[in-house]
């Protein structure tokens, strides 16, 4: 039904309007009004939206990016007439400061978007690629009136190719997007419509880049890059599109510009590229091998061809050598200690304004002296991802929360169910290559838990390469790769055991008031299980007391810590840094000595 009223919808805007362009109007843009802005926010535009390449893992060398303006409106939920009266920054959400809209969309509506772009395929015959980093959550696609897909997940990379719905001179793109939030079943992580204490403003619509990718008729489609350090070497595996069983390709790994290694054959197969004394990925030495790789058309003729990069690194829970199980880098003990990381911003919410402020919140996680952070109920853009393989920084990825419902019924239906696992294992898929990534977290807290067994078992098989949390915090179900406690203030930790490392997921949770860099002034809404310093000096007293305590602890068997958190979070303000970035809260040199000592001990 909904399809049809599209079709409607689109014929009769294809009829009555005259074609739109974007192009021309961006001094009409300005960001809608925020309490709290980052100092990014002005470096922020309509030519300077997240302009650079959205995905460093696998990359072409012709695409376009579509960020900016675009036409904007929105509707009621089942209405879908009425006039393009606003417009919209790209790729930043809806409710943001930075779309220039600021509007709550709640789920009886849904936001639409419309632009027009120019095609120049450098390839003869070949496809173009339609590209959305991320969209939140029910994402409908038309081109030139012409259908093209449904995608349904709010956090992971989605492509429609629109090659066959394309026509000559210029081309117009409308999406439509529609999100329940948390009156729906889906991951939606900390998004609300009602933001208060640890839930936060819910965000609708685009929120990652959306690009066009140029490519050959028959393409690389995907890689998947798996190391092996014990056996030094690594494993990639090709997937492609139009392939014929003849296609070949040549897979290079290159150091700092030199060949280390090279494997060619049949694209089906499996490329096992040995390597020499290999050198190895850490938070210390985050070195990445670059690779290359080609497609190749049965006459070995070179067709397509993706850059991209892997880093060495093996992650296991072992005995040490004081009998306690732990968790092992490179075959060897590693405490791992580090921040829960939300990932929200006062201008951008859910989009980081640009990518140096993307990078900037895990460069002062380094900086800080931390090894490690907990990726919060949400997905990042891959180039965070990234960032954290280039800088050096482990991740333990949460899966967002969904299905948290107040009232519902213990358990979730089947199509809640199905949800959830088609939107894990989606991010799964997208970001298995990452080095920096070495847990994945299905349920935090509780959060919508349901087949803890299950979902652990099927995740240890599909990703034997990484550790399994099977709950941060509450609810363990005794199985996964670590028992894991939350404890505020704390520090505290559960009874170690033989098969699991005991972690402490979240502790900490120290606030303190910054005058001038609040979301908002009244804190009556605030979470009252934080504890709030009333100086700098008491918050770094009762800081170095939980270091000392975490010494302890270590040494009977601690594996890992969380301290709650990178930064504050709307009326939370229990961060290392105010919310807008602008004030750090402690001081580098000292954090950064106490972290070693503690890692390093």
């Amino acid at each position: 039904m909904f399809k049809r009223t599209i079709i409607l919808f689109f014929i009769l805007v294809l009829s009555i309007s005259l074609p739109f362009t974007v192009y021309g109007q961006q001094n009409d843009w300005e960001p809608a009004e925020a309490s709290l802005m980052s100092e990014w926010a002005e470096e922020v535009g309509p030519e300077n939206a997240l302009p650079e390449y959205p995905r460093p893992m696998m990359e072409r060398e012709h695409w376009q990016n579509l960020n900016g303006l675009w036409e904007f409106k929105i509707t009621a939920k089942d209405n879908d007439f009425g006039d393009y009266e606003q417009q919209i920054l790209v790729p930043y959400p809806v409710e943001s400061a930075l779309s220039g809209i600021g509007e709550i969309v709640g789920a009886d509506n849904r936001v639409w978007y419309k632009r027009s772009f120019q095609v120049d395929n450098p390839h003869e015959g070949g496809r173009v690629l339609l590209h959305f980093g991320a969209s939140d959550w029910e994402t409908h696609v038309r081109v030139n009136g012409e259908y093209v897909g449904t995608h349904q997940g709010g956090y992971d990379p989605f492509t429609f190719d629109i090659t066959d719905q394309l026509a000559k001179g210029e081309q117009e793109i409308e999406v439509t997007v529609w999100d329940p939030t948390d009156i729906g079943y889906q991951p939606v992580g900390k998004q609300t419509h009602d933001p208060r204490s640890i839930w936060y403003t819910a965000v609708t619509g685009i929120w990652q880049t959306v690009w066009l990718e140029y490519v050959p008729e028959s393409y690389i489609k995907d890689l998947k890059i798996t190391p092996d350090v014990d056996n030094s070497r690594v494993k990639v595996e090709i997937s492609g599109k139009y392939l014929s069983d003849g296609h070949q390709a040549r897979v290079k790994v290159l150091k700092e510009g030199e060949v280390g290694g090279e494997s060619e054959g049949l694209h089906k197969q499996d490329f096992l590229i040995e390597l020499d004394n290999p050198e190895l990925w850490s938070p210390d030495n985050p070195f990445l091998y670059d690779l290359n790789v080609e497609l190749l058309d049965e006459n070995g003729q070179v067709i397509d061809e993706v850059s991209s990069y892997f880093g060495m690194r093996k992650i296991e829970i072992a005995k040490a050598e004081d009998g306690y199980t732990r968790l092992f880098l490179n075959n060897e003990p590693l405490f791992q200690m580090g921040p829960l990381d939300q990932g929200w911003w006062p201008d951008g919410l859910y989009a980081a304004p640009t990518d140096e402020a993307l990078k900037y919140d895990i460069e002062v996680t380094r900086d800080l002296g931390y090894n490690m952070l907990r990726k919060h109920v949400k997905v990042e853009p891959q180039r965070f991802y990234y960032w954290a393989d280039k800088l050096g920084i482990l991740v333990w990825q949460d899966m967002p929360s969904g299905d948290m419902r107040p009232g519902q019924i213990p358990g979730r239906t089947e199509e809640s169910a199905r949800q959830f696992k088609q939107e894990y294992k989606q991010m799964i898929d997208a970001f298995y290559n990452h080095p920096s990534i070495v847990m994945w977290v299905p349920f935090n807290e509780g959060w919508g838990q349901f087949q803890t067994e299950k979902i652990v078992e099927w995740t240890q098989n599909y990703d034997p390469t990484r550790l399994v949390n099977n709950a941060s915090g509450w609810t363990d179900r005794g199985v996964g790769d670590v028992i894991d406690m939350h404890e505020y203030p704390g520090p505290d930790m559960p009874e170690t055991e033989d098969n699991r490392a005991a972690v402490l997921g979240e502790y900490g949770g120290q606030a303190l008031v910054v005058e001038d860099h609040l979301w908002l002034q009244d804190f009556s809404r605030a979470p009252s299980h934080y504890e709030t310093s009333q100086s700098e000096t008491k918050l770094h007293e009762t800081y170095d007391q939980m270091i000392e305590e975490l010494m302890e602890l270590k040494d009977n068997g601690l594996a890992a810590a969380v301290y709650t958190q990178t930064t504050d979070v709307e009326t939370e303000v229990n961060g290392l840094m105010t919310y807008d970035r602008e004030v750090v809260k402690f001081d580098f040199e000292h954090l950064r000595e106490i972290h070693e000592a503690l890692i390093e001990n």
